[in-house]
């Protein structure tokens, strides 16, 4: 994991912030200073400090919340006003997958999963979300096909083509039914301003196929391992699950750790059999009698038993011994040996 995606999981700051923060020398791993951006850390094993303080790797939070209007989906706000992250009291570092305004309803993501927000937040990856938008006066067929084929926005964009069909018509106002893969700002309220028929109340009823069924407004729930595993399939994201590493032969996860802690680590790593070393072949111990080598080197010196002669190599008289003299073959075809 590289080191300012750790540190922005840890809750440290963002990261960019948390460039800043190890480019600037605040960041130490395993005791020495990281200054180079793309370093990488082990969760598990390394040991990371910012201004002195440890920080550890932070578990992944996955909420759904029905939001009520009259919240902003924000940390904090400069204007004072309540933010959903009140309504969602937790330890860790939490921000919301995508927004909604001020005064809409509905289905808000919330987690600490920076690369699942992303992915979800892309429109490459068209992660459709579903809105029931109250519109004013009634929509006409022309209007409704405008909406599904997409629309120029006030700033000259267009939008992408639609799933849009109406719910109810009281005859003063319209509910409709909106889906979209995009999420530019306020993209409902302003498609339906183009049309001539502003939005009066605006509900997301679906986020990538999750609902607030059983979520009864202002509250929330944790999303279960299957809908997570869902969202990443849907989405393309990677998966930020930490695995335990084996502590044998561990190689060193930081471009920071010196050769000798590599060394010591590998030291301390048991090998396998094929891994080993050759051990050297033992000197050559006499086994012949007394004061004689069995091959017919000379005798060995006495007080330093097993240093006898080399044996001799196949074809060469040996150093030890006096060459051989060519006798007449024995019955046998082998040549007698010179006495």
């Amino acid at each position: 994991m590289r080191l300012q995606r750790f540190l922005a999981q840890g809750g440290v700051a963002s990261r960019r912030k948390a460039e800043e923060l190890i480019t600037s020398g605040q960041v130490k791993v395993n005791g020495r200073v990281v200054t180079e951006l793309g370093s990488k850390v082990d969760p598990d094993a390394d040991k990371v400090f910012v201004a002195g303080r440890r920080i550890l790797a932070q578990r992944n939070v996955y909420i759904l919340l029905n939001k009520p209007k009259g919240y902003v989906t924000t940390a904090t706000d400069p204007e004072g006003r309540p933010t959903v992250m009140q309504l969602v009291p937790s330890s860790e570092r939490l921000y919301c997958v995508g927004r909604l305004d001020y005064n809409t309803e509905g289905v808000l993501l919330i987690t600490n999963d920076g690369d699942l927000a992303f992915a979800l937040m892309h429109p490459s990856r068209g992660v459709e979300k579903t809105y029931h938008a109250k519109v004013q006066g009634t929509l006409n067929v022309e209007e409704i096909e405008r909406l599904r084929e997409g629309v120029t926005l006030d700033d000259g964009t267009k939008t992408r083509p639609a799933h849009v069909h109406v719910v109810g018509d009281t005859g003063n106002h319209t509910w409709v039914e909106i889906g979209i893969k995009e999420g530019k700002n306020r993209q409902i309220h302003r498609m339906a301003e183009v049309i001539g028929h502003p939005v009066l109340k605006l509900e997301r009823v679906d986020y990538a196929g999750l609902t607030t069924e059983g979520v009864k407004l202002g509250r929330w729930r944790s999303l279960t391992s299957e809908e997570v595993a869902a969202l990443r399939e849907m989405s393309g994201a990677r998966s930020t699950v930490v695995r335990k590493r084996s502590p044998q032969g561990r190689r060193p996860s930081t471009r920071t750790e010196t050769r000798s802690e590599a060394r010591a680590d590998a030291r301390s790593a048991p090998r396998s059999r094929a891994h080993e070393e050759p051990r050297k072949p033992p000197r050559h111990k006499p086994r012949g009698g007394r004061g004689q080598d069995k091959r017919g080197g000379p005798p060995a010196q006495a007080g330093r038993p097993g240093r006898g002669a080399p044996p001799a190599r196949t074809g060469k008289p040996g150093r030890g011994a006096p060459p051989a003299r060519t006798g007449k073959p024995t019955r046998e075809g082998r040549p007698k040996a010179g006495r």
